[in-house]
């Protein structure tokens, strides 16, 4: 019985998560409130104040359903004996446009994440959350360039791996904002395994 009710708890919680990406996607953020994701989910109000505390904690746990299963890459990143780390590192950016272009939830929940949110009030913990996801991200992208730059894979005259590093989550992050805004503008894979191509190439030894 306890097992059952664990998996109807779970349940819950997936539906109200589908709920509030589609509300949120349709409305943005602000304009939806838990009131509205609860009718949309078919449950009451208190049990979705259960699953999260605010709407805050609820939109963290929308975008880590679909980012946790994209992060899981990183780890092949973080090697210090990596032998090519810029393949390696080439290879894991790729698979992220790949992803993206594919799977229509994780575009539903970057749109939600980049054009659909206001920071503020109860979303300030997003603010803060978007804010350490970045600071994380780079810093897994200047480990893995000082790897590349101790191999010799990276000129000795490139700028050093911090410089480095937000010049490549600019780069990603650019062009995925900007198909997201019309994903009929350009193939989002192929020009970024072009541009991602052009910055490596300008880095190597």
């Amino acid at each position: 019985m306890v097992r059952k009710t664990k998996e109807e708890a779970l349940v819950t919680r997936g539906n109200i998560l589908d709920a509030a990406e589609h509300l949120f996607q349709a409305q943005g953020v602000s304009g939806t409130s838990l009131h509205d994701i609860a009718q949309a989910a078919g449950v009451t109000r208190g049990a979705v104040y259960w699953h999260f505390k605010d709407k805050g904690e609820l939109f963290n746990a929308m975008i880590d359903r679909v980012c946790l299963p994209m992060e899981e890459s990183t780890a092949a990143l973080d090697r210090d004996d990596d032998p090519a780390p810029l393949a390696a590192l080439r290879e894991h950016m790729l698979a992220i446009f790949e992803r993206i272009a594919a799977d229509a939830q994780v575009q539903r929940v970057f749109e939600i994440a980049t054009q659909k949110v206001e920071y503020g009030g109860e979303l300030g913990a997003v603010r803060e959350r978007h804010l350490q996801r970045r600071g994380d991200y780079q810093a897994l992208l200047e480990r893995t360039l000082r790897t590349a730059q101790r191999s010799g894979e990276i000129a000795a005259d490139a700028p050093p791996p911090a410089q480095i590093a937000i010049g490549l989550h600019a780069l990603l992050d650019g062009l995925i904002q900007n198909w997201m805004l019309d994903p009929k503008a350009f193939d989002l894979p192929a020009v970024g395994r072009r541009v991602l191509d052009v910055y490596l190439a300008g880095l190597r030894a």
